[in-house]
């Protein structure tokens, strides 16, 4: 069965950061089998909805501090959303989301802060 997903980019829209808390599957639930490098680009897929749900957010795993980011760990990082048309409507301070690749879930995140300039 092939799934189709969309994503909710508007390139008219600025970026946004937040901070978040980022609990990572392990291997055993179906996790990711390494490491996330944060000294790289990771762009998972977010998801706001059900499993269910193919409508994703784009945004960007950064970590100042560049660790290498482990299975079956949690770690409070930044995320970067790219022109994310709906968004503001969906943060909410501990609001928690699924993060996957493709279809695969690898974490849920949860919101910690967002920006000052956020309303």
């Amino acid at each position: 069965m092939a799934f189709i997903f969309s994503d909710n980019m508007d390139p008219n829209e600025l970026g946004l950061i937040i901070k978040a808390r980022l609990e990572l599957l392990s291997i055993s639930e179906g996790g990711r089998s390494g490491p996330i490098f944060t000294e790289y680009k990771y762009r998972p897929n977010h998801n706001f909805g059900d499993a269910d749900n193919r409508s994703f957010y784009i945004g960007q795993i950064e970590d100042p501090a560049k660790r290498n980011l482990m299975p079956g760990e949690s770690y409070d990082i930044d995320v970067r959303f790219f022109g994310a048309k709906g968004l503001k409507d969906l943060l909410t301070l501990g609001r928690r989301w699924r993060i996957q690749e493709g279809g695969r879930l690898v974490a849920f995140a949860e919101v910690l802060t967002l920006p000052e300039t956020y309303d």
